[in-house]
């Protein structure tokens, strides 16, 4: 496939994927974003979708940080092709595609340890989501971590999505970078369903008030109510799964961090 010619309007330029079929039955495109780095969102976005394979989702872990990439290192992935080999047009999107057995679900790995991807231009995002959209006619769900920060960039991404959730955790800086995140999607398309996650919370009632901070936050300036998809209690074996490069849903199914993505997983299939 030829570079995309930056002169033709998104609508005009060559496809980062193959053209399938669009199914009549299109999967959810759900991107998990944070504002602030370091808060566990590649944590969430591949326990969430170990989650959602284990109750007979189709599901596919896509790496949308084009910065900073690590979801194959989180889960000792080596695979032949990867975004920017994508993006380079060496390979179509779905071609990039690789099975994560251990997990049972797909993943789409981004470039890691290098910004080489950080400054797509918007246009070539845009097509990227709509390839996304196509894929999800073969998914039930499409898991997309996300960027850290809240630049145009990775807000270009979130357009894709039909859910949006903000990972956040007891830090001051998290919770107004999560605000300013939520402020500038709502702002960017009023219907976006937003939801919130409170990550490494001492305990579900620690949980409950950081994520009362920030609903009172959005619902007095923004006049809106996101929900609360679910709060992660803090736990030791979180680190430990990452260490070994092992979902924390694989390698210690009953713990408390488990156990809480799991209900989450079980809230997104509710509605």
């Amino acid at each position: 496939m030829s570079p995309p010619d930056q002169t033709l309007p998104p609508s005009q330029q060559p496809r980062l994927a193959g053209r399938p079929a669009v199914s009549a039955r299109r999967g959810r495109i759900i991107a998990v974003a944070s504002g602030k780095g370091g808060v566990g969102k590649t944590f969430l976005s591949v326990t969430l979708s170990c989650a959602l394979a284990k109750r007979g989702q189709r599901v596919l872990l896509f790496d949308g940080d084009l910065g900073l990439a690590n979801v194959d290192i989180q889960l000792g992935l080596m695979p032949k092709y990867d975004l920017g080999a994508v993006i380079s047009g060496k390979v179509a999107l779905n071609q990039a595609a690789v099975r994560y057995d251990a997990g049972g679900f797909d993943v789409i790995a981004g470039r890691s340890g290098s910004g080489s991807l950080a400054n797509i231009p918007l246009s070539r995002l845009q097509i990227l989501g709509e390839d996304l959209a196509i894929m999800a006619g073969r998914y039930d769900s499409i898991v997309i971590d996300l960027g850290a920060g809240i630049e145009k960039s990775v807000r270009q991404l979130a357009k894709a999505a039909d859910t949006i959730i903000i990972v956040t955790s007891d830090e001051p800086t998290s919770l107004t970078d999560a605000y300013a995140f939520i402020k500038l999607s709502t702002m960017e398309r009023a219907s976006t369903d937003i939801r919130i996650v409170v990550n490494a919370a001492n305990s579900t009632r620690e949980g409950e008030r950081i994520y009362q901070t920030l609903f009172k936050a959005c619902n007095g300036f923004l006049k809106i109510s996101p929900p609360l998809a679910g709060i992660v209690r803090r736990d030791a074996r979180v680190r430990e799964s990452i260490r070994h490069q092992t979902p924390i849903l694989v390698r210690s199914p009953s713990s408390e961090a488990a156990v809480d993505v799991d209900a989450i997983a079980d809230r997104l299939l509710a509605g």
